[in-house]
């Protein structure tokens, strides 16, 4: 059990699609996660080149590459789509707390106010 959660820890720090996947799901990047998606090309390009080796007669264990890199493929292709729904559900809530804090003021008979800023929304 501690060797997985040492292998776990050790691929989510130093795993490159880890690392921009992790990258993505803060607030800050969440817009980023379509343009990574672009980075699933040289992943598939990559397993479709080490494919061909192995048809050609090269070593079996290129396979192993193959596998890889048709799973970070699959991850990157996925991490757009998700990120724009969570950024769609970060902005509803924003909205929300944004009209809540302006309701507030109104009832409180703050007359004069600039409109809210969210920390969420600068940076």
């Amino acid at each position: 059990m501690a060797a997985t959660d040492r292998s776990y820890f050790f691929l989510r720090r130093f795993m490159p699609t880890a690392i921009v996947i992790d990258a993505i799901n803060t607030r800050r990047g969440l817009k980023w996660g379509v343009p990574a998606m672009l980075l699933a090309g040289p992943y598939a390009f990559s397993a479709l080149f080490c494919r061909a080796q192995v048809d050609a007669g090269g070593p079996g264990w290129l396979n192993l590459l193959v596998i890889l890199c048709l799973w970070n493929t699959l991850k990157l292709l996925l991490v757009g789509p998700i990120s724009l729904v969570k950024l769609m559900a970060v902005r509803v809530r924003e909205a929300v707390a944004r009209r809540r804090t302006i309701r507030t003021l109104l009832a409180d008979g703050v007359e004069h106010f600039n409109e809210p800023i969210l920390l969420s929304r600068h940076g």
